[in-house]
C-alpha cells in the first residue's frame, strides 16, 4: 500500500476562508452536541439530524451572521457527521 503526500499552497485569502469554514462547523457541531443532551435529558430522546438542522437554521444562523460567510455545506456537514457518531 502506497501513500501520496501533498501539500496545500494557499495564500493568506484561502487560509482565512479555510478558518470560517472550521470555525463554523466546530460551533455548529458543539450547538448540536447541547442541544442533544438537553433534550436527551428532557425527554429522553435524540433529535434525528434534519430535525437538528433545521433548529440550527431558525435558531443559530439568525444570531450569527457569520455563518453566512461559508457554505451552507459546513455546519450541515458537521451536524451529520456528529449524529452518525464518527
Amino acid at each position: 500500500m502506497s501513500s501520496i503526500k501533498t501539500k496545500l499552497k494557499v495564500n493568506n485569502k484561502q487560509k482565512t476562508l479555510l478558518a470560517k469554514h472550521a470555525g463554523v462547523a466546530r460551533h455548529a457541531y458543539n450547538w448540536g452536541l447541547a442541544t442533544c443532551i438537553s433534550e436527551y435529558e428532557s425527554t429522553k430522546k435524540r433529535p434525528i439530524a434534519i430535525t437538528l438542522h433545521k433548529r440550527l437554521v431558525a435558531e443559530v444562523k439568525s444570531q450569527n451572521p457569520w455563518y453566512y460567510e461559508v457554505s451552507k455545506c459546513a455546519p450541515r456537514a458537521s451536524i451529520k457527521r456528529f449524529r452518525k457518531g464518527i
